[in-house]
């Protein structure tokens, strides 16, 4: 299979021709297939102007494809059926597609994605048409607009004027834009510390590494005391001295975790406030009726999640296949809540899941997708409560394969719930009374089935790393109690296995029905990335052949021959980094880590709106009644899965930033002591080391490693010293002693107290070569080389 996916250009996923956008700003894309002087087809023109926004008047459209005469004419009647129809919209200059940005276009720039670049949205936005995309902000000038000027920049809440540009990376924003100029500085609110001053006010300390002082008149500090988290806005912003401003809100002590997840929901702007509208569709809710459903409500379907689990929105059944065709074969249900049912394309309710794209989980609290009056209660399959769901019913050969699936729209009853350990034990020997009626008619089949499965698992060997999820206990006062590592039990492995058939299941059939669906993407690591990993294995004597068509099992061939060794977390690290990152497209390339041609999130809409989205497909593709999918959603899909993919990293960096500050004020009074450690990377600048105790990562300068001259060497990645020949490679066991901790920034810095080990040959020969190759010649042993050459 071909894992090269196609450019990511515009938001109708079409590639852009020649014409048009030229220079710096434009991507290197293939051309339209245009014939000078003939009407274009349809397709072509919709096409044309998604691609050229700024080619997009009936003038220009004549122009770039060469009509004249009765051509204009057949023309003008084309455009006009397209505005008929919806596919195109009249702006006071051009015509643009629906939910398209114009050429030129105000923003509100309102967060950073993880590398720190600023991204904006629409300052208008029309509430029929969903979230409005994001767009990511160009900061420099391109390259051939020297001359022309400074570029403007600009900052967080500030309102720009911006040329758009449809973007070229898969899985981002749908836009990228270079700012013309900004219109209004400092727009919406900021949060920070409030610190008193002497005499009364006091100044805002950034909670943001970018972020800067401002200053709190005495009448405009709300009551704020010293240490408190304060969302301000800005009074006044002078030409000299620092900004002016004005408490809105008070949050809390910023030593309390309430205030910690704040800092992360602020700084990556996630909604967390339902607005009344969605409160009150969320409210008025009525539970679903019978209507194009099947009653399944004697089917003893189960749900088996965390213990704290709030909301249930999968259960499963699993039993032996009577047809004499399949010997040994089992039939597995999966049922997932129908959450389509109550969230209606471009309701109140679509519209801020879509503005929200997943649920966002911190140690103390989660912001949900869906108010819980829809997640955690009439879509939430309760134990013996009437529930709707969507449910696939597959059949597996007693070796594993899927034969065939059916989706149902049913009404169900769970017949109970329990936890993954709860579980567990009643087939490892120890059920309680829960469990106890219910091992040999429910659970002991289900278990049977899933070492069926298995053996289709093992035979398609998906990517297995052994990569332990840690999870923070807290105290009843919100600080960190301890770091728990779960076990991973085969109760865990059982419901996991059996999500993603039913996923596979999704896919197939709205691929099967030629229905437009949003898919769950894994490409292959990029060459560049195999190169860095094959020049770190050869350190360990581990081979990688070359060549662009690897496989999961290479990779698990990989791990395998480092299980039990002391590089075992190094390899499995080093082989993490290499993989690309799973995103949504509505193209399919397959899945590679899960080695599936085929795939797409099905099993969790109450958390994720690309299930929702698959959801809704199923319903409008096998007439399941009300609840479908729409033709403009069709549309809209290339926009959507990059949203929600943004989103989605947005919700794993603001839960990993929360997790580092946790533990950096948990540290912060333990400023002096050492602590047991693991080299978790390796950088010019100096090493991360991560203490597997508390799932913090801390980083120790080069400058601090002694008075050797270090040498970066990232084939071995290893940090080691041109004179002793000592260093520090990934996975070393060392032993750190806490200089700093900086909890606002969720930052811990080390010293090293581990002596550095003796780098192998590889290394010491590396940095013979290193020597020579730069002309480096010492006077005397041991002495450094000039400060330019550090």
């Amino acid at each position: 299979m071909s894992r090269i996916p196609r450019d990511r250009t515009n938001p109708a996923g079409k590639r852009p021709g020649k014409i048009g956008r030229t220079g710096k700003d434009a991507p290197a894309v293939e051309p339209l297939n245009i014939v000078h002087g003939a009407l274009p087809s349809r397709e072509v023109i919709l096409r044309f102007i998604a691609d050229h926004p700024q080619k997009a008047s009936k003038r220009e459209l004549a122009k770039a494809f060469g009509l004249k005469g009765d051509n204009r004419v057949e023309l003008k009647h084309m455009l006009q059926e397209l505005e008929q129809e919806g596919m195109l919209q009249k702006t006071r200059k051009s015509l643009i597609r629906p939910g398209a940005l114009p050429p030129v276009t105000v923003l509100d720039i309102t967060t950073r994605d993880k590398d720190g670049d600023l991204i904006g949205r629409p300052a208008e936005w029309p509430e029929d048409q969903g979230v409005a995309p994001a767009v990511a902000i160009r900061q420099q000038s391109p390259a051939g607009r020297q001359g022309k000027g400074k570029a403007p920049v600009a900052g967080l809440g500030d309102r720009i004027l911006a040329k758009i540009f449809p973007a070229v990376d898969r899985g981002g924003p749908a836009y990228t834009a270079r700012i013309i100029k900004v219109i209004d500085r400092r727009r919406g609110a900021s949060m920070g510390v409030f610190r008193t001053a002497p005499g009364g006010g006091g100044r805002l300390l950034p909670i943001e590494r970018r972020g800067e002082e401002m200053v709190i008149d005495p009448d405009f500090t709300g009551g704020a005391a010293d240490g408190d988290l304060v969302e301000v806005e800005i009074a006044r912003l002078g030409r000299f001295g620092l900004p002016r401003a004005k408490v809105l809100s008070v949050v809390g002590s910023v030593a309390s975790e309430k205030a910690i997840s704040m800092i992360a929901i602020h700084a990556h702007g996630i909604p967390h406030v339902f607005p009344p509208a969605v409160i009150a569709e969320a409210e008025d809710a009525k539970p679903a009726t019978m209507s194009h459903r099947e009653d399944w409500r004697d089917v003893p379907l189960i749900t088996i999640d965390p213990a704290d689990a709030k909301d249930h929105d999968d259960a499963v059944y699993a039993e032996l296949d009577p047809s004499p065709d399949n010997p040994g074969g089992v039939i597995v249900t999966v049922a997932i809540a129908d959450v389509s049912w109550y969230v209606r394309p471009k309701s109140p309710l679509d519209r801020e899941a879509l503005k929200r794209g997943n649920s966002v989980y911190f140690p103390d609290r989660v912001v949900p997708m869906l108010p819980e009056s829809i997640s955690n209660d009439l879509c939430s399959l309760k134990e013996g409560v009437d529930r709707p769901a969507l449910a696939v019913r597959m059949s597996f050969s007693g070796e594993g394969r899927k034969i065939g699936h059916t989706f149902h729209r049913v009404m169900m009853k769970s017949a109970a719930k329990l936890s993954y350990q709860q579980a567990q034990a009643a087939i490892d020997g120890k059920p309680d009374d829960r469990t106890g009626p219910m091992l040999e008619p429910i659970l002991k089949p289900l278990w049977h089935a899933y070492e069926v499965m298995k053996r289709g698992r093992d035979r398609r060997q998906p990517l297995e790393l052994d990569m332990p999820e840690r999870k923070i206990l807290l105290k009843p006062d919100g600080t960190v109690d301890r770091v728990h590592v779960p076990p991973r039990l085969n109760a865990h492995k059982l419901i996991e296995e059996m999500m993603i058939q039913a996923n596979v299941s999704a896919a197939e059939t709205l691929e099967k029905r030629r229905q437009p669906l949003i898919y769950r993407i894994h490409d292959g690591p990029t060459l560049a990335k195999q190169e860095i990993l094959r020049e770190f294995l050869a350190t360990l004597g581990i081979p990688l052949a070359k060549g662009g068509n690897m496989r999961a099992n290479n990779f698990n061939g990989i791990l395998a021959k480092a299980d039990g060794t002391p590089h075992q977390t190094m390899v499995n690290e080093m082989v993490l980094r290499s993989q690309s990152q799973a995103i949504y497209s509505p193209e399919n390339i397959g899945h590679f880590g899960l080695n599936l041609m085929k795939y797409a999130h099905f099993t969790s809409p109450i958390r994720r709106y690309a299930d929702l989205i698959v959801h809704r497909a199923l319903v409008g593709s096998l007439g399941f009644g009300e609840g479908g999918i729409t033709p403009e959603e069709e549309g809209t899909l290339d926009d959507i899965a990059a949203e929600i993919s943004t989103f989605e990293r947005r919700a794993m960096a603001a839960e990993r930033e929360t997790v580092d500050r946790l533990i950096a004020h948990h540290l912060a009074g333990r400023v002096g002591e050492e602590f047991a450690g693991r080299v978790s990377g390796v950088t010019k600048s100096g090493l991360f080391v991560s203490l597997p105790d508390y799932g913090a990562d801390g980083f120790v300068p080069i400058s601090t490693l002694g008075t050797d001259y270090f040498i970066y060497d990232e084939a071995h990645q290893a940090l080691s010293g041109e004179r002793t020949g000592l260093g520090y490679r990934l996975g070393d066991n060392v032993t750190v002693k806490l200089a700093e901790a900086i909890p606002l920034a969720g930052a811990l810095r080390f010293e090293m107290v581990s002596e550095g080990r003796e780098m192998p040959a590889a290394v010491r020969s590396f940095h013979k070569a290193g020597r020579r190759e730069r002309g480096q010649v010492r006077k005397k042993p041991g002495t450094r080389p000039p400060r330019g050459r550090r």
